[in-house]
């Protein structure tokens, strides 16, 4: 870091790594997510194919953002349309590891941010392509939140703990309240976040996501793909994400702005 180009340069340099890193982590969530729903592993030698020939895709086909452009779109075997969902969520995971790594650099705030993003997003796949959140993913992201909240000391591991239980409680109440109008595995997420975020940003989070959400459904409204009055299924978790997104990159000055400012997360790196 003495030398002042590679001091210049290496703030992009980890920009530059993290988007190729969330463009294949989004690669990879999108089949987990696609596997886990038709209860096929994702592990192991299983291999990507082609959903409409069954045709085994090689290296150079599932290469993030790159293969699905080179190839229009189309496989190379059969020419069937490959669904543009693919591409979309390379470009999401690519974005969303850029900004964090632009906001929190290579620390503490920037591994655990990592988790919740990507988190979230495995989870709104798995919501929005079949309705479901599968309950081993948040127990994932809550166990890997906590785990890494032990470097931050004590106070840090409370903060997860309480976080996993404020999140946890606001769906159920929710879930009690509808009588079965929403899932457990919405709870479970929320729990799962609270523990990587803490108490205070996943209050935020959820309030962000509820916004986010109906700016959603007014546009769905719009469209006429949802209506007044008729009792559509919504998915939610792609909402949540979006709002823990901005809450990973803006949280902390939004609170500070709105005079919230409770103290020190105890987290390397993150200005609490």
């Amino acid at each position: 870091m003495n030398n002042p180009f590679f001091a210049q340069f290496f703030p992009l340099l980890q920009i530059v790594i993290s988007v190729l890193l969330g463009a294949s982590l989004g690669s990879f969530f999108n089949v987990v997510a696609h596997r886990s729903i038709a209860g096929k592993p994702w592990w192991g030698r299983e291999r990507s194919v082609c959903e409409s020939c069954g045709k085994e895709l090689t290296s150079v086909e599932l290469i993030p953002l790159v293969s699905w452009l080179i190839q229009k779109g189309r496989c190379r075997g059969c020419g069937a349309r490959v669904s543009p969902r693919y591409f979309i969520v390379e470009v999401v995971g690519a974005a969303a590891a850029g900004l964090l790594a632009w906001r929190w650099s290579l620390t503490w705030a920037f591994s655990l941010s990592m988790v919740g993003a990507f988190g979230l997003l495995l989870n709104a796949l798995t919501d929005y392509e079949s309705g479901d959140v599968f309950d081993i993913y948040p127990l994932v992201m809550g166990i890997c939140g906590l785990l890494m909240r032990l470097f931050g000391g004590r106070d840090a591991f409370i903060d997860g703990m309480i976080g996993a239980a404020v999140g946890w409680a606001i769906f159920a109440v929710i879930i009690l309240a509808s009588r079965g109008g929403m899932g457990w595995g919405d709870a479970c997420l929320m729990g799962g976040v609270g523990a990587i975020f803490g108490w205070k940003l996943t209050l935020l989070a959820f309030y962000l996501g509820i916004i986010a959400g109906g700016f959603g459904i007014a546009w769905l409204m719009f469209r006429g793909k949802v209506k007044w009055g008729r009792r559509d299924s919504i998915p939610l978790v792609p909402y949540l994400a979006v709002g823990g997104i901005l809450t990973l990159l803006r949280g902390p000055e939004f609170l500070l702005f709105i005079g919230n400012h409770f103290g020190r997360l105890f987290l390397p790196g993150w200005p609490f």
